[in-house]
């Protein structure tokens, strides 16, 4: 099968927050997939990182990153998008500060992936997802 790691995941493991082992411990033999999302928003972080040190570490995690097998969209990650999103707004709340977790859970679904985050809470409730936590400590 295989798992997209959401971006607090690959975050963590890049602040020395989620142990490297442990995530890969955890995740056992699973091919463990990025979202064209997440490197979208760690570059936007990188960029916006007003510490030139720290930009620095960012942008170089960013590179080892991007060697990770992305997802993409498809027009099957756009539909299961739609259905997220509405299920969101049927639920009372509001789709628009989830964008990017709901195309994250969104490629997950259409790949029959499982979910890993440590906050199951940003993806509470959506149909067909299955989610995953990775213990913290480092």
């Amino acid at each position: 099968m295989g798992v997209i790691l959401d971006s607090n995941i690959w975050i963590a493991l890049a602040a020395g927050t989620l142990d490297r082992n442990a995530a890969a411990a955890e995740l056992g033999d699973e091919p463990a997939f990025v979202s064209i999302f997440t490197l979208g928003e760690l570059r936007f972080g990188a960029e916006a990182c007003a510490h030139p040190a720290e930009r620095a570490l960012r942008a170089a995690f960013l590179r080892q990153l991007e060697n990770q097998p992305a997802l993409g969209i498809t027009r099957d990650t756009a539909a299961a998008f739609g259905v997220l999103a509405a299920a969101v707004k049927h639920a009372g709340r509001s789709p628009r500060p989830r964008y990017n977790d709901l195309w994250i859970a969104a490629q997950a679904i259409e790949h029959g992936y499982t979910l890993v985050t440590n906050n199951p809470a940003d993806f509470a409730g959506l149909p067909g997802l299955r989610l995953a936590r990775v213990p913290r400590g480092g």
